[in-house]
């Protein structure tokens, strides 16, 4: 037998009866679509409000003992509207009575948020006519709420194993004591990379409203390119950097199998979108780039000592330092005589003139200072590797646009180089990198 193919759809793919529709003529186009994964309906028109985010503010609703009411009657209608639209006899009022009923007899907010995933795979069980599998069967998270890979994996694979075809909601899976634990948001991509593991897919098949990745944020660059093939490490290069179609932990079950993941567009199904895919399988004709990013509102403290190099517990004090402050470091560029700590203002911004104190009292430096409303920009392609001159591309092109760097930090890898900024300018060093290596 041919190897499955799984298959994800976002909100905006379910988001009413049109969407399922081209959601089923998708997966009935290939057999070999035996796998689904839905999210929750989400936004029909820009100012509707996604199923989720209605569900949070119902629990929030009652919670406060306020009336939800209306709410729910929201939640009733799209999933009606749904289901009359898609011509498919169910009675949904029993499912919203389970879910108020558990409300009310004190259910998680997290049981109450994934109903949204749950009742969008019953009514594309049956639409499409495939078995309903609950999640919570099979994807299992520790008493700390970190999912159990080693458990899911085994436990998944062992009930997927003689099914045909199934629909298995995204977004959730359970605690130890069977409590309904939910991913962070946009974790049914990360529901669907378990199940393409799981069946050993041929490739996993995530669908939005969009056709793959694109070389740079098209809300700053004018019709940027798309990416057609990008690597596993570069996506993750990206993600963390601001690039934000698919949830960022979500190679990590499919990585190791090498399972590629395939971006694609439900509301143009003939694009082939973007493959993520191996760095063994790259090939020799790749771009010198694959992609900009960034992420504005960093803080780099700047620490000097004399002979920093030979103190041999210096970082570790540093390190002692930030976690005290339960401050995250995202890096630490250095020198023989200096070190610096980039690090995120939104956990360090109320603790900023605190943690300088405890530095000087602790790690005694001859100088340190700060400076706030810094950029990251990225750079990132594995072309860059066997590329002469792309730092200079790089470079020149903010020289010419009379941007200042503040900071450089290349990994080891040569796969990126980050470039520090002032946030006034990163949408300028955003268009300037663009236009030295695609324009």
């Amino acid at each position: 037998m041919e190897k499955p193919i799984v298959v994800k759809f976002g909100g905006s793919s379910l988001a009413n009866s049109e969407q399922f529709k081209k959601v089923k003529k998708i997966i009935e186009s290939d057999d070999r679509r035996r796998f689904v994964v839905p999210s929750a309906p989400g936004k029909s028109k820009p100012e509707d409000t996604k199923v989720t985010d209605l569900l949070y503010l119902m629990e929030n609703l009652y919670s406060h003992n306020q009336d939800y009411s209306k709410v729910l009657d929201n939640i009733k209608k799209i999933y009606t509207d749904i289901a009359e639209g898609i011509h498919i006899d169910i009675d949904l009022e029993p499912y919203f009575s389970k879910i108020v009923e558990d409300m009310e007899n004190g259910a998680t907010i997290e049981y109450v948020v994934s109903r949204g995933e749950y009742l969008n795979g019953i009514l594309l069980s049956k639409y499409l006519g495939f078995e309903f599998i609950d999640p919570s069967e099979m994807i299992y998270f520790d008493t700390k709420g970190i999912l159990d890979s080693s458990l899911t994996y085994g436990l998944s694979a062992r009930r997927l194993e003689n099914v045909k075809n199934a629909v298995i909601p995204g977004f959730y899976g359970a605690l130890p004591n069977g409590a309904i634990k939910t991913f962070s948001r946009g974790g049914s991509d990360l529901t669907g990379s378990i199940i393409a593991r799981a069946v050993d897919a041929e490739v996993y098949e995530n669908w939005t409203d969009v056709s793959g990745f694109l070389i740079a944020d098209p809300r700053i660059v004018k019709n940027p390119e798309g990416i057609s093939k990008i690597t596993y490490k570069e996506l993750r290069e990206l993600s963390y950097m601001g690039a934000s179609i698919l949830h960022d932990e979500a190679i990590f079950p499919v990585v190791s199998k090498g399972i590629p993941i395939n971006i694609r567009n439900t509301n143009k199904p003939e694009d082939k979108g973007t493959i993520i895919i191996d760095e063994s399988k790259i090939g020799k004709d790749v771009h010198r780039i694959t992609g900009i990013a960034g992420r504005k509102n960093f803080t780099v403290i700047n620490i000097e000592k004399v002979k920093l190099n030979q103190d041999k517990s210096f970082h570790r004090k540093l390190m002692s330092i930030l976690e005290s402050h339960n401050i995250y470091l995202e890096h630490m560029p250095s020198s023989i005589d200096s070190i610096s700590l980039i690090i995120h203002d939104d956990t360090s911004k109320p603790k900023i003139e605190e943690l300088i104190e405890d530095i000087k009292m602790i790690c005694k430096p001859d100088a340190i200072n700060y400076s706030e409303n810094i950029s990251l920009v990225t750079v990132v392609g594995h072309g860059m590797i066997n590329t002469a001159g792309t730092s200079a591309t790089l470079f020149t092109a903010l020289a010419k646009a009379g941007i200042n760097v503040r900071l450089i930090v290349q990994g080891s890898s040569e796969l990126n180089i980050i470039v520090g900024i002032s946030d006034d300018d990163y949408e300028k060093a955003i268009e300037a990198i663009y236009d030295a290596f695609l324009g």
